[in-house]
């Protein structure tokens, strides 16, 4: 049987371009198994992926285990702290072998560090906007009727109506 003849016609697929220098990047911050990059939320779960992110993998001098940095934000950081275990579980669960020994937490802002990839989504208010109520753009007017200034008024007039709807809450 004669060997199969590639039909890419000189092509190649995107992933297999780009898989060696994807595998260089996440090893140059320590992660040997990408999968811990790329999975992420389906290895440690949506609600704990939704606050947290992997950062880095530091190997110590001994070589006994690694410590996993996780990205998560100070409000979220005690909870997270709460499952560290389960966590660290999970994760070894990849590599197949007690890889990670310790987890470390790094409190940031919800917009992370200066790579700016840190970026948590938060769940959308369903709250629309409000429609405003006739008596009080009324009163609101009335307000702002005395100042001849044209840009002056409807600024006081939009003031005397966000005070009025505030004051009724």
């Amino acid at each position: 049987m004669p060997p199969r003849r590639a039909t890419t016609k000189g092509f190649a697929r995107s992933s297999t371009l780009l898989q060696e220098r994807i595998r260089k990047a996440s090893e140059s911050r320590g992660f040997a198994e990408s999968r811990l990059l790329t999975q992420w939320a389906e290895i440690v779960g949506e609600d704990v992926a939704a606050i947290a992110r992997p950062v880095k993998v530091g190997y110590g001098r001994g070589g006994l285990g690694a410590t996993l940095t996780v990205l998560t934000t100070g409000a979220q950081a005690p909870m997270l702290e709460m499952r560290k275990e389960a966590l660290r579980e999970r994760v070894n669960a990849v590599y197949g072998y007690n890889a990670i020994a310790r987890i470390l937490l790094t409190q940031t802002a919800p917009t992370g560090f200066a790579e700016g990839q840190a970026s948590f989504v938060h769940r959308v208010t369903k709250k629309g906007p409000r429609t405003p109520d006739p008596a009080q753009n009324a009163a609101a007017a009335q307000i702002a009727a005395p100042v001849g200034d044209d840009g002056l008024r409807a600024a006081l007039e939009a003031l005397a109506r966000n005070v009025l709807s505030n004051s009724k809450r």
